[in-house]
């Protein structure tokens, strides 16, 4: 049997995280950090989803989604009302799940070339 490494058709794809770390291609982020298939920003200001507001979204929104994900680390929580509010403004969705999760979720949205922007909340 012959094998064959497959790389998506996208610049960027995850391989893992949790709520210290991630592997984007081979690279390993301990900060937070944005990620569209395209585009990897790292040093994302944002350390606590709860206290998000809607200017820690601007980066994501630089990238102009159609969907968010918002990694908020080991555990799901959600941002506050007012963040929320700023994405259905704009008619972008916005998905809050663990780290995990939505490293799994990123991979299937870029491979249907969705336009896709994650964030992700490092505590390193």
């Amino acid at each position: 049997m012959q094998l064959h490494l497959d790389r998506p058709g996208h610049e960027f794809f995850l391989r893992g995280a949790d709520g210290a770390l991630a592997l984007v291609n081979d690279r390993r982020l301990t900060s937070s950090f944005v990620l569209s298939p395209h585009t990897l920003v790292e040093g994302w200001a944002l350390r606590d989803v709860k206290t998000m507001t809607p200017a820690d979204l601007e980066p994501l929104f630089a990238l102009q989604p159609e969907v968010i994900l918002l990694g908020c680390g080991a555990a799901q929580t959600f941002p506050p009302a007012a963040t929320l509010a700023a994405c259905l403004s704009r008619g972008i969705g916005l998905e809050t799940m663990t780290n995990a999760a939505a490293a799994r979720t990123f991979n299937v949205l870029a491979s249907e070339s969705r336009r896709v922007v994650a964030g992700f909340v490092l505590n390193g």
